[in-house]
């Protein structure tokens, strides 16, 4: 008989077999890793915006927040268990994904602003590098949510590559199986 596989080979194939199933995990990955980034750099973001203080810095800091949970949910309900993709949901998500975008742009423009602003404009200091700090994290943050919905809008093209990957465990014959009987006749 044939053994079975056992330690990292098994769990990378259970791993692969629960991907082919459900394949709009790697997108779902993507954009936890970009909420994830996101809030745990929230400090840098809320100390420029405490520091450079322009309309709407905190508006789109807190509208970037909001929308990354609503976006994640909206994920979700766009992609139910054993259900036909949600359509409006997933167009609620890609708007979502746009503002979220709209907010980091507008963000990284207001401090774009205060730097080069003709009177008293801010100099970026050995104790202020927060701010660009700040700066790197929102367009780090914008490539992982453009990878993200890229992601989503090639679903299908990645889905059906997943499919052909073939996860069947082997099982050897011992070579007694012609004297089983499965007819249920008792002799």
């Amino acid at each position: 008989m044939a053994s079975q596989p056992k330690g990292i080979h098994e769990f990378l194939r259970k791993r692969l077999v629960a991907l082919k199933r459900k394949p709009q995990t790697v997108a779902l990955i993507a954009f936890a890793f970009a909420f994830l980034y996101y809030s745990l750099n929230l400090t840098k973001i809320s100390d420029t915006t405490a520091y450079i203080n322009l309309p709407g810095m905190g508006l789109a800091g807190f509208a970037t927040m909001l929308f990354s949970i609503l976006m994640l949910v909206c994920f979700l309900n766009a992609f139910p268990h054993r259900k036909k993709v949600n359509k409006p949901m997933l167009c609620l998500m890609f708007v979502m994904v746009a503002i979220i975008i709209f907010c980091g742009v507008f963000y990284q423009g207001r401090i774009t602003e205060a730097l080069t602003r003709e009177v008293n404009p801010i100099t970026v200091s050995a104790d202020k590098q927060y701010i660009n700090a700040a700066m790197r994290m929102l367009s780090v943050h914008r490539i992982i949510l453009i990878i993200g919905a890229a992601l989503v809008a090639l679903l299908p093209v990645y889905s059906k590559a997943l499919k052909k990957i073939n996860t069947n465990v082997d099982v050897a014959d011992n070579g007694s199986m012609g004297v089983i009987d499965i007819s249920g006749e008792d002799a």
